[in-house]
């Protein structure tokens, strides 16, 4: 039988993770790990349920579990879901990132969207110059092992891109893939259909981050209320 060599073997595994990288759609977003997540030492003044850490735990967490099969997720479920709550600038991006990120680190595929970004993609697929299809590009939204949607709420709401939302997180909600949901939308503001699955607590964790908007330079306080909802950290 024959063996590849350890050259071979290191070119494939190269390949590999170039491959992940690319299909991550992070971008940017790269430099985004929990390494540069800092904390704001006055936030450490909140009750502990509602700890700087809660959120930035929560997702270090989830982002090291260990792989499992979808049998595995079918018959003995865990919280395989992540929403994070909270106004702009409260830091649920760059944590949601360093998530995917710290996946891609272990060799393990992740897709980080912008749920307008994706619709506007998703749209752009009937044009006959686009370069990705329909099929391909929905697909990876409904099957890709881990996705992270972010900014769920800040698309337009019409009934196209809300059915499309719709089949995009109850196939994922039926198979009990991993995912990863950002918004600045209260839970009970969110569309009913969304709702049922996002806050299903025997599959959902979810963290509301209260904090100022840091690009504001700290001028506005908002407060994100959810079922279950914890934590509170934010980026600088």
């Amino acid at each position: 039988m024959l063996v590849p060599c350890e050259c071979t073997l290191r070119r494939r595994q190269e390949r590999h993770t170039r491959l992940l990288n690319e299909r991550s759609n992070l971008g940017p977003l790269r430099g985004k790990t929990f390494d540069s997540f800092t904390t704001d030492p006055s936030m450490m003044q909140r009750p502990p349920r509602l700890s700087p850490e809660a959120a930035f735990k929560a997702a270090r967490a989830f982002a090291t579990r260990p792989e499992r099969s979808e049998e595995e997720r079918l018959d003995r479920p865990k919280m395989e879901w992540l929403v994070l709550l909270g106004a702009h600038g409260s830091g649920k991006t760059h944590l949601a990132a360093a998530v995917a990120n710290a996946r891609l680190h272990a060799n393990r595929p992740a897709v980080f969207l912008v749920v307008p970004d994706l619709l506007d993609k998703l749209r752009a697929t009937f044009h006959p110059s686009s370069e990705i299809t329909y099929d391909e590009l929905f697909e990876t939204a409904r099957t890709t092992p881990l996705l992270v949607l972010d900014d769920l709420g800040a698309h337009s709401s019409t009934p196209w891109a809300q059915e499309k939302l719709y089949q995009i997180i109850n196939e994922r909600y039926n198979r009990r893939l991993e995912t990863v949901i950002t918004s600045n939308l209260d839970l009970e503001d969110m569309d009913a259909r969304l709702r049922s699955r996002i806050g299903d607590s025997n599959l959902v964790e979810i963290h509301a981050i209260r904090t100022v908007d840091v690009r504001l330079g700290g001028r506005v306080e908002e407060k994100v209320q959810a079922r279950g909802g914890t934590g509170g950290r934010r980026t600088r």
